[in-house]
Parts: structure tokens; C-alpha cells; sequence
């Protein structure tokens, strides 16, 4: 996402190098770069324009203090402006959700069809059930949730809504193709009360484009209902469209705020700035995969460091506290420390771990550029696969086989190779990839910093630093 943007502003800020200040001749061509590169990341153009003039007034004269350059002061204003326009200018906790009403607190979806609403419904669903959310700053307690599908146009709409409650773990209310979209939210609503339900999120009809029955509907849909989080959900990959998308059901419905969907696709990001400034309704949230754990909170400041390539490190903690058994890896770091009693147990669980943290694809993109291209190099789909196949290898062992490697010899492997559906080499690079790491535990403990560092370097040479963990490089 803005790729275009972090590159141009990097090759202008080393032509501005030397001069002591920020003046109206050094600053047009950075400027000019940043509209290009706005432009074509499909921001609309009365964004653009608005945007640019804030910069250009906030910059002229801005002394550069101590040993920062102009193009790196101007890089802090443009970040500035930009975390604003992003939402930070709507104060600290506006992209959260609201929920302190009396129970159930109603979240309704809109949008139209193909967004993404029913599947981003499903996430937030377990987002709430899970308590992988804020408010006012702090962790939220996990929520009883029942989703409900007053869609009733769409072939399977409320089969897809129920499969998704199934596998998130949250309550489905029942509806039908042949009632009516109010009726459906009026049962839904006397359930949620009646069974005291902390949350209940109403998916309701899109369209193939903007049309007035279906603004008539939602907007008798809000007004029935009267919930506490009307969620305009817009896919990221729609450009310069989502402008009109938005403004419409700006002006049909009191919204609440914007989610903005499959940003893991090739969408060039411009829906985000756009969305924002014609609504005037904080983004609350951005969705990163297909998967269902792939909904993310919004942070304004956070994505405008990912636009100017700083990444965002804060967030790609979070993710990995909220997935990783800090315990368990506080045990297995005393094992690697210690150099002994690392086995292909401990291999398995941790690789299972690294599971739980979800798309790479997403994790990496959230390092600083630098370290992100270098790491996309590893091709991260290829990563995914590569770490179920030496999963697949690790499960066709024993337990036995596992904590003691050396029973492994050639007929054991061809069994392992057979129930993993892999040739026997796959199963011997595996076994020798683990011997050398195995190898630099002991010079770990040992403090043979030296010597451990030219075996990373080795490893290195059979793909990629993360070659060590289970072949993770590129194949040989």
C-alpha cells in the first residue's frame, strides 16, 4: 500500500540534502512528487489538493533542527498531516468501538454487495468474542455475540453468515429468504434480549451499485434498530468509486464509522485517505487477510509510518503477544540457552506458534521498508507452504522419533517421506537443517558468539536466514 509514495519521497530527500532550511523552490518538487504518488494510489482530487496546500503551508520556513535534512523534515510534516487526515484529528479514541450502551449493544453493517461485509461481520464477531479490542485505551472484556443476515436477496447470504458464526464460535440467529429484512431484525433483537447477549451485529443487503430501495431499507433498518455502531464497510481495492459509494451512505445513514476491506489485494490504498475525508467518520477498521483472525484495529499514526516506509512495530507487537504463549516461550528460550534438550518436539510446537501469528504477508508488511523488501524477497506464500510441509514431516514421526533424531534411519524416513507425501531428500534436509541448529545452541552456550555467527552464515547460504526453522528460504 503506497509503495508509489514511500519511493518517490525516498529518492527526493537525497536531492535536498546540504540546505539549512525548508524554502517555497526545495519544497515544490518533494510536493509534486507526493501529489503523482497520491494520485496514482486513486486519492480523489479535491483530497489531494486539500492535503498538499496543509503541507505546503506547514513547511515553508520550518527550520531543520540538529542533524535532520530538509527531505527529512519534510517527511515529518507530510507524516503529520497525514496521521490528521487518516483520523488522528478526531481525537484519541475515535477509531474504537463504542459500546457502552444498555445490552445489546447493536452494530449494523452496510455497504455494498461483494465489500466483504458478511465475511468482516464473521471477524468482528470474534474480535468481540475473543476480547481482541480496546476501549479508552484499554483491553476489552470478551463479549456474548449473536450475528444475524437480513439479506435475504443474495443466494446463500444467510448460509455463508451462519458457516462463518460456526467457525468463529459466536451464536447465529435464524432467519429466512422469504421475511422481510425488518421482521428479521425485530425477532433478532427480542433473542439478544431475551438471552442477554453483550453484542448483536445485523449484516444487511448490499447491491451491485448505489440504488434507492436499498438506501430506503438500511435507513428503515437504522431507524428500528437504533444501534450503537453503524459500520460502512468499503472494499480498498474500488478507488476513485468508493468516493460516490461513501458520500451516499453518508447521507442515508448517521455513520459511525469505516472498514475498510481486502487491503491484502492490489489495491493501491487511495479508498483509505478518500473514505476518511468525505465522510468525516473515523476508519475503525482494516481488513488485512482472508482469513478470519485477519481484521485489524486502525491506527492512524501507525498506517501513515507504514505509508512513509517506518513500518509499524507497535502493531506487529501486539500481534504477536496476543498469539504467542509467553510462557511457553520464556521455557524454550532457556532450553535454546542452555544448549541441551531442544528436541523435534520443540521444533513442532514451535513452528505451531509461528502459526497462530497469522499471514505472513501481513506481518511482514508491517517492518520498516528496508527490512520489509528485503524479507518479501522470501516470498512469503512460499514460507507458508514450506512450514506445512515440514509440519506434515514432523507429524509423520513419533514422539519417540522426534525427542531422539538418531533413531531415524532409512526405512523410518521413507515412512516419514510416504505420510508427509514428500520425496525422502525433504526429510533429510529437514534432519540436517535441525542438526546445524542444533550446533549453534552449543556454541551459544559455550559463548562461541564468533563461531555461532558463521553458522547462521552457512545456513544462510542454503536459503535464508530462516532456513534454520525449517526451511523457511527459497528452495534449493
Amino acid at each position: 500500500m503506497f509503495d508509489n509514495l514511500t519511493n518517490r519521497l525516498s529518492r527526493v530527500m537525497k536531492t535536498m540534502r546540504g540546505e539549512a532550511r525548508l524554502t517555497e523552490s526545495n519544497t515544490q518538487e518533494m510536493l509534486r512528487e507526493v501529489r503523482m504518488a497520491l494520485l496514482e494510489a486513486d486519492v480523489s482530487l479535491p483530497v489531494v489538493r486539500e492535503f498538499i496546500a496543509k503541507v505546503k503551508e506547514k513547511a515553508l520556513g520550518e527550520e531543520v533542527a540538529g542533524s535532520l535534512s530538509p527531505g527529512q523534515a519534510l517527511v515529518g510534516v507530510v507524516h503529520k498531516e497525514l496521521t490528521a487526515l487518516m483520523g488522528a484529528d478526531l481525537g484519541e479514541h475515535a477509531t474504537e468501538l463504542s459500546l457502552a450502551s444498555q445490552p445489546p449493544a447493536i452494530i449494523l453493517m452496510a455497504g455494498l454487495q461483494g465489500a466483504g461485509k458478511t465475511t468482516t461481520t464473521g471477524k468482528l464477531a470474534k474480535l468481540l468474542h475473543s476480547g481482541n479490542y480496546h476501549q479508552n485505551g484499554k483491553k476489552g472484556a470478551a463479549k456474548k455475540v449473536l450475528v444475524v443476515s437480513a439479506d435475504v436477496y443474495r443466494p446463500a447470504a444467510i448460509e455463508q453468515l451462519k458457516t462463518v458464526a460456526t467457525q468463529v464460535g459466536v451464536d447465529f440467529f435464524a432467519s429466512d429468504s422469504s421475511q422481510k429484512p425488518q421482521d428479521i431484525a425485530k425477532a433478532a433483537l427480542d433473542h439478544a434480549k431475551r438471552h442477554y447477549y453483550d453484542v448483536l451485529i445485523v449484516d444487511t443487503a448490499g447491491r451491485l451499485g448505489i440504488d434507492e430501495a436499498m438506501m430506503q431499507e438500511i435507513s428503515q433498518l437504522h431507524k428500528l434498530l437504533n444501534p450503537v455502531e453503524t459500520l460502512f464497510v468499503v472494499d480498498a481495492m474500488q478507488g476513485q468509486d468508493a468516493v460516490n459509494v461513501a458520500k451516499a451512505f453518508s447521507e442515508a445513514l448517521p455513520l459511525t464509522g469505516v472498514v475498510l476491506t481486502k487491503l491484502d489485494g492490489d489495491a493501491r490504498g487511495g479508498a483509505a485517505l478518500s473514505v476518511r475525508h468525505i465522510t468525516g467518520k473515523p476508519l475503525k477498521f482494516i481488513g488485512v487477510s482472508e482469513k478470519l483472525d485477519g481484521l485489524e484495529p486502525f491506527h492512524p499514526e501507525r498506517m501513515a509510518q507504514r505509508v512513509l516506509g517506518m513500518g509499524d512495530i507497535v502493531s506487529l507487537v501486539e500481534k504477536v503477544q496476543s498469539n504467542i504463549d509467553i510462557a511457553e516461550a520464556e521455557k524454550m528460550a532457556k532450553k535454546i540457552k542452555s544448549g541441551t534438550g531442544f528436541d523435534l518436539n520443540d521444533f513442532r510446537d514451535q513452528l505451531q506458534q509461528v502459526k497462530k501469528m497469522g499471514d505472513m504477508g501481513s506481518l511482514l508488511e508491517k517492518l520498516p521498508a528496508q527490512f520489509a523488501q528485503a524479507a518479501s524477497q522470501m516470498q512469503s506464500g512460499q514460507a507458508e507452504k514450506q512450514m506445512r510441509r515440514t509440519e506434515g514431516i514432523l507429524n509423520s514421526m513419533t514422539p519417540e522419533e522426534r525427542s531422539k533424531p538418531d533413531l531415524l534411519k532409512a526405512s523410518r524416513k521413507r515412512r516419514i517421506a510416504a505420510g508427509a507425501g514428500v520425496p525422502v531428500q525433504e526429510v533429510n534436509r529437514l534432519l540436517k537443517q535441525f542438526e546445524q541448529m542444533q550446533g549453534m545452541m552449543k556454541q551459544f552456550k559455550k559463548g562461541g558468539m564468533g563461531k555461532m555467527m558463521r553458522g547462521m552464515n552457512a545456513l544462510k547460504g542454503m536459503g535464508s536466514g530462516l532456513g534454520a526453522f525449517g526451511g523457511f528460504g527459497k528452495k534449493r
